[in-house]
């Protein structure tokens, strides 16, 4: 068996005469949290999207659990255990906070009853248990993330795809994101992490993928990365650079 629950092998995504992702290889152990960076338009929710069943991949392999699954529909890649977060938070307006997570849960629990015990528990976890009976269209940026990271946990995912969860959040609501995920990765899960916040990547990723254009550029630990000359000339260099 297989020591990664997810491996994909030279993936290539193509649209029209674009080449959005070219032979990409990744992969993530159990339990582990793999960070994925670089510059908006790299790949990343590409990929992403190949990996959770948005996307067909023109070419490559995409194997959880050792078993090949590209071209498998997102419903049935949520079914054998792949969850994600996405960018843009859309949760069901008119539903409370707790129905919204039901949805989830529904996916893996049958019985209404089930379901909402579920619910309230990841709500418990992700600190929104005190917004339960409002409506999700009333949430705030920082309660609209947290809610999307609890929709995602409801499905009982093994392996967790987090695109952005920190994007447009203050620095202690960034803290609270990166003390959240790490109390998810506590509880036995493996966690593949998009992000800009290079102080969240470095804080939580055991390993890190860098892309740019498409292609794979660096690979390893945050140390050999961020010290990587191609990473810094086209990515942490143009980040410190706007930082400036």
């Amino acid at each position: 068996m297989s020591e990664y629950i997810l491996e994909t092998k030279n993936l290539v995504m193509q649209f029209g005469g674009l080449i959005a992702v070219k032979d990409v290889s990744i992969c993530c152990k159990t339990n582990e949290i793999v960070g994925l960076i670089g510059a908006n338009g790299a790949g990343k929710t590409t990929l992403f999207n190949m990996i959770s069943g948005q996307l067909k991949p023109k070419s490559g392999k995409i194997l959880f659990q050792g078993k090949e699954i590209q071209g498998t529909l997102p419903h049935k890649a949520c079914r054998i255990g792949i969850g994600r977060t996405h960018q843009i938070v859309q949760p069901f307006g008119d539903l409370t906070v707790l129905e919204n997570v039901m949805v989830g849960a529904l996916m893996k629990h049958g019985a209404v009853h089930t379901a909402q015990q579920k619910a309230e528990e990841i709500l418990e976890l992700v600190g929104l248990a005190y917004r339960r009976d409002v409506r999700g269209a009333d949430l705030n940026l920082p309660e609209l993330k947290r809610l999307e990271l609890a929709r995602a946990m409801a499905t009982e995912p093994s392996l967790l795809l987090l695109d952005e969860v920190m994007a447009g959040l203050n620095p202690v609501d960034c803290q609270g994101v990166v003390d959240l995920i790490q109390k998810i990765r506590d509880r036995g899960m493996s966690i593949i992490l998009i992000e800009h916040v290079m102080k969240a990547v470095m804080t939580l990723s055991d390993r890190v993928y860098v892309l740019n254009q498409g292609t794979l550029i660096s690979q390893g630990t945050v140390k050999e990365v961020t010290e990587d000359p191609a990473v810094i000339a086209s990515y942490l260099g143009e980040k410190k650079h706007a930082e400036a």
